[in-house]
């Protein structure tokens, strides 16, 4: 992980092929990723290991068995929840963010959060208002580049 680079959370990821895309992310842009159980699936799932292709040893990765666990080392300034019922846009997190959390993909973040932490909850801009949500990993992308670009940060490889 780089010192900037925000970190992404999961919380009780759902889909194998969402989680392996988001740690492909995260490795390539070498943010950590933390993962809270429970998982909607095995974490040695076939559909895992073949959306982050052979990026896993390059993964920073950690698992919690709960969100409050993870949330302890984090002042609450220093976290962002994303929500599409957050009444803030993602564009106005603020610098002091260095952990994003996402929900899951059926059903988002929990009443609790969006009750504890409604201050922190942020959303990405959608247009077009028959269309619920945009799939997970095109969410965190788009958040995780958001802020890599707002750091300054500049890469010395391109895809």
């Amino acid at each position: 992980m780089i010192q900037d680079h925000p970190q992404v959370c999961l919380f009780q990821p759902e889909i194998p092929q969402n989680t392996g895309n988001i740690g492909r992310l995260c490795a390539v842009t070498q943010c950590r990723l933390h993962l809270i159980q429970p998982f909607g699936f095995d974490a040695s799932d076939k559909q895992l290991r073949r959306a982050g292709l052979d990026y896993w040893p390059y993964l920073d990765l950690e698992v919690h068995r709960s969100l409050e666990d993870l949330l302890s080392r984090f002042q609450r300034s220093e976290v962002a929840f994303m929500s599409k019922f957050g009444k803030s846009l993602y564009s106005e997190m603020g610098r002091k963010v260095k952990l994003i959390i996402f929900g899951q993909e059926t059903s988002g973040l929990p009443n609790y959060i969006h009750a504890q932490y409604s201050d922190r909850c942020f959303r990405l801009p959608m247009f077009h208002p028959e269309v619920r949500s945009l799939n997970l990993a095109n969410a965190v992308s788009a958040v995780v580049y958001h802020r890599l670009e707002g750091a300054g940060w500049q890469s010395q490889q391109s895809f």
